[in-house]
């Protein structure tokens, strides 16, 4: 029997956060990576990725408040919480 599809995930943020960081470990240092590949790498081949996505620039949000990486958009750094649109995320410069 599958489990509950409501029931949350204790461990979902330190999964999307090893998956944010094994993407940029895969990249040059200067790379980035778009937050659905962490929500995709972290669903699974038959994952909604796309429910996965809040959670994904939540994760985001805590690691650029520790400083680990930056959000951009067109190149230049810009703030999580009013970027509009697609986002890049790279490893903090």
């Amino acid at each position: 029997m599958a489990p509950p599809t409501d029931v949350p995930d204790p461990d979902l943020d330190r999964r999307i956060e090893a998956a944010v960081s094994d993407l940029l470990d895969a990249r040059a240092a200067d790379a980035t990576i778009c937050p659905s590949e962490a929500a995709r790498r972290v669903a699974g081949d038959d994952g909604d990725w796309r429910a996965l996505m809040d959670p994904v620039r939540a994760v985001v949000g805590a690691l650029v408040t520790r400083g680990e990486v930056e959000v951009t958009q067109g190149g230049e750094v810009v703030d999580l919480a009013s970027a509009r649109g697609p986002i890049r995320v790279r490893r903090a410069r």
